[in-house]
Formats: structure tokens, C-alpha cells, sequence
């Protein structure tokens, strides 16, 4: 991935930091200092209000002199993509299977507009998790957030604005801990909350204990950059993590320990990774077109995964435990089957962006990918990938995370202005039999 120099300057490249803030702050749009100063910039958006014509982001388009429309053409014609390998983006559109738009699986319920995701790094969009519907993990300036859409209540998890330390006892703990942590990279679940850090930095949090559990050092080189975490439980059920980093390594970490008990090593710096099911096998991809099915517990390759034409910042394993998926900067995400590798099975465009954020539900029904701002795709599974509802709004994306019983997924939205958290809800189908039951 792109080095990071850690101060906040140059966090986006100048040619992909065209966000909605622009619309507002043209002084070509005459009414455009009374959009800012409105008060409706700060209220919610329900879905009632929706059906009352209100935008989902409570964006006032009727006092611009532009509709949003024209706004979203603009964006289409003018967003760049960020590429480490030219063109790649424009050579995969002629690759790309075939998909009927226009689908409903998840339906708009509601836009939190006090809650305001961020983002450090441009090509790292991991930012947010929601281990039930009703908790929701979010980075947040120089805080991790817990916000409860059942209560609409937030608070501070992990203040880093100051010194982190731990407060347990545990071998490799690094007691010192850690200042003003610029974090890139979050994961939640299992009770566990795990933040990475620009220098390599890893804080460990369970959530039903008070205060830090665990701070170390993951890699002291100085491109060490943590760029994804996994959480998962082993076969004998203790919790362990996954740390990817820019300094080519992958670290599994065993909580149940409090130490890394494996160090993968690779050719290129493993921009992202996710576990299989069983736990048998890892997708690693990097800064390399070509990805890689590896041994969880030896390393080894098992297969090369060819295809993509850029770098690969995303993948995700389906629940059926055979097919996985992986978002590359060539704007396409690609489907595989790991009974035969030879080639991906699909391949998914987007719209504007680099594929930086994949999941499925569940339940394998859904998978949802997330470009760098402005869409996120939702396919049909069981289609083969041939049907996908497309959820269109303005801003970055910090993240998004499906709740474990599929009933809601969230988006975290970065914008100057528009800062937020859209809240969508699986629509269900429902018979007459079935209601009567």
C-alpha cells in the first residue's frame, strides 16, 4: 500500500479528495454559504422522513442551484480512482459480468448525523463493526465510539488521545503503551476489541473488562503500518487475531496467551486478509495483482489467485466455506471458488473507486462491497451474483459491517459537512402463511 509519513497531511492524494465539501464550499453556488449554516445540516433523517421527500442525508438540495442529479453525474465524470498500476480500472470494465440493478434487500431506516466516522489513510476503510444490531464500533477523531441505535446513546471506548497503557499483567506487554495512536485499522467481536496503529502499534480491549488488557508492538520496521485485523476462535475455541502490516508480514496473535504464536512472511505488504470458516486456509492479498491461498498454520502457498490488475485491499470468505471474494484498486471484485482456481468465477465493477471493503451476511445470502465513497453494491448470492441492489449517497466511506443476524447494516460516512452513520434494514418477504403463523 501507499507509505504513510504518520502526521495527517497527505492523508488522501489531492486527486481523490473530491468530497461533497466541494459542492458547498464553491463559490460558484451563490446560496451555498446559507446551505452550510443551516440548521437542517444537523438533524437526523428517518425513514418517514424519506417518504416525505427528505434526501437520507439531509442534504438540502432545493436551496442549491445544482440538483443532486447533477451532483452525482459530476461525481461519476470527475472522482479519480487511485492507482498504483495505470489504467488498471479502465482495462477491468471490459471484464466485468454482466448485473441487473435495482434489486431491495436493504432498506433505508435511518441517518445518524451525531455520530461522525473518520478516516486516516485512504486505502484503509475498516473503520466500523457491528457485533449486534444494536452495537456499533466506530473510530471517531482520536476515539473508538460504542453507539447503540436502540438507545441512540454513544461513548468513549478507548480515548487515544493521550497515553494508552495496560492495566494487565502479561507477558510482552508493553507497559509503557502508546501515545496519541493514529489508528488505521479496527476489528470487534468476540468480546474483543482490537485497534492497530500507523507504527505497528496493536491495543487490545475486552469489552467486559475495564480498562487496556494488552498493548505490543507488531513490527518495528518503520514502513510498518497495520493495514487489517482478523478476530477469530481456533478449533480449541481461544480467541486470536490476525494483524496484516506493510512490512510484508502477517502475525497471528493468541489472546487466550497474550502472545504471537505465528509470523508469516511474504513478497509484498499484505494489504488485507481473511480466514476461512474451518479455519484451515487464509486469503492473503497485497500490493501484487495476484493474490494467495496460504496455509493457516504453516504459511505455505496453496494456490496463486490470478486475475486482478492492481493492488487488493479487501476479501471475504462466504459462509459455505468454498467461495471467497477479493476487492481490488482495478474498481472489480472478484469471485472465486476454491474447488477451482484456474480463474474467478465473476467479476464485480463498481462505479467510481477502488473495491475497499468486502462482507457477506451470515447466512452466505448477501455479499456487499464497498467502493472508496458514494457506493456500496449489495448482490444476490444465490443469483450468482447476477442481481445487486446499489445504495447511492455522497462521502467517504470509513466502513461498513452487516449485524451477525443479517437484520441491519451500517455505513459510516467521512465528509467535511455531511459526516454520519446510515443505518439500513434487510427487507423482509413475508407470505400470507407465514404471517399467520
Amino acid at each position: 500500500m501507499s507509505q504513510f509519513d504518520g502526521g495527517l497531511a497527505g492523508v488522501y492524494p489531492e486527486d481523490e479528495d473530491d468530497r461533497l465539501a466541494d459542492l458547498v464550499g464553491d463559490s460558484d453556488y451563490e446560496d451555498d454559504e446559507y446551505i452550510q449554516s443551516s440548521s437542517k445540516l444537523s438533524e437526523d433523517t428517518s425513514s418517514m422522513d424519506v417518504k416525505k421527500g427528505k434526501d437520507i442525508q439531509g442534504i438540502p438540495w432545493d436551496m442549491s442551484v445544482i440538483t443532486r442529479d447533477q451532483y452525482r453525474q459530476r461525481r461519476l465524470e470527475q472522482y479519480a480512482n487511485f492507482e498504483n498500476i495505470p489504467n488498471s480500472g479502465r482495462t477491468s470494465a471490459k471484464l466485468c459480468t454482466p448485473v441487473e440493478s435495482g434489486q431491495l434487500y436493504y432498506e433505508f431506516e435511518h441517518n445518524t448525523r451525531s455520530v461522525k466516522p473518520t478516516i486516516l489513510h485512504f486505502q484503509l476503510r475498516n473503520l466500523l463493526w457491528a457485533t449486534t444490531k444494536h452495537d456499533v464500533y466506530l473510530m471517531s477523531y482520536s476515539s473508538v465510539l460504542h453507539w447503540s441505535p436502540l438507545t441512540s446513546e454513544k461513548r468513549v471506548i478507548v480515548d487515544l488521545q493521550g497515553r494508552v497503557a495496560p492495566c494487565e499483567k502479561h507477558h510482552g506487554n508493553f507497559y509503557e503503551g502508546f501515545y496519541q495512536t493514529q489508528v488505521s485499522t479496527l476489528a470487534v467481536k468476540n468480546n474483543l476489541l482490537v485497534a492497530g496503529g500507523f507504527h505497528g502499534e496493536l491495543i487490545c480491549k475486552f469489552l467486559d473488562r475495564d480498562g487496556i488488557s494488552y498493548c505490543c508492538k507488531s513490527t518495528h520496521d518503520d514502513n510498518g503500518i497495520t493495514n487489517c485485523l482478523e478476530i477469530f476462535e481456533n478449533p480449541s475455541g481461544a480467541v486470536h487475531f490476525l494483524a496484516s502490516n506493510n512490512d510484508c508480514g502477517l502475525k497471528d496473535f493468541d489472546m487466550e496467551n497474550f502472545q504471537m504464536c505465528n509470523h508469516f512472511r511474504f513478497n509484498w505488504a499484505v494489504n488485507h486478509t481473511s480466514l476461512s470458516p474451518d479455519g484451515k486456509i487464509i486469503a492473503v492479498v497485497g500490493d501484487d495483482p495476484d493474490g494467495l491461498l496460504v496455509d493457516a498454520n504453516s504459511g505455505k502457498t496453496i494456490h496463486e489467485l490470478s486475475g486482478h490488475l492492481d493492488y487488493s485491499f479487501a476479501s471475504a470468505w462466504s459462509p459455505d466455506g468454498r467461495t471467497f471474494a477479493t476487492g481490488n484498486q482495478d474498481k472489480t471484485c472478484r469471485i472465486w471458488d476454491a474447488r477451482n482456481l484456474s480463474k474467478s468465477v465473476a467479476v464485480l465493477g463498481g462505479n467510481i473507486g477502488a473495491i475497499r471493503s468486502i462482507h457477506y451476511t451470515s447466512d452466505g445470502k448477501f455479499l456487499a462491497m464497498a467502493e472508496p465513497a458514494d457506493f456500496i453494491h449489495i448482490f444476490d448470492v444465490g443469483s450468482g451474483y447476477d442481481r445487486k441492489q446499489e445504495l447511492d449517497f455522497f462521502g467517504e466511506i470509513a466502513g461498513m459491517s452487516f449485524s451477525p443476524d443479517t437484520e441491519a447494516l451500517f455505513v459510516g460516512v467521512n465528509d467535511r459537512n455531511y459526516s454520519s452513520l446510515l443505518q439500513y434494514s434487510r427487507r423482509r418477504f413475508y407470505s400470507y402463511l407465514d404471517s399467520a403463523l
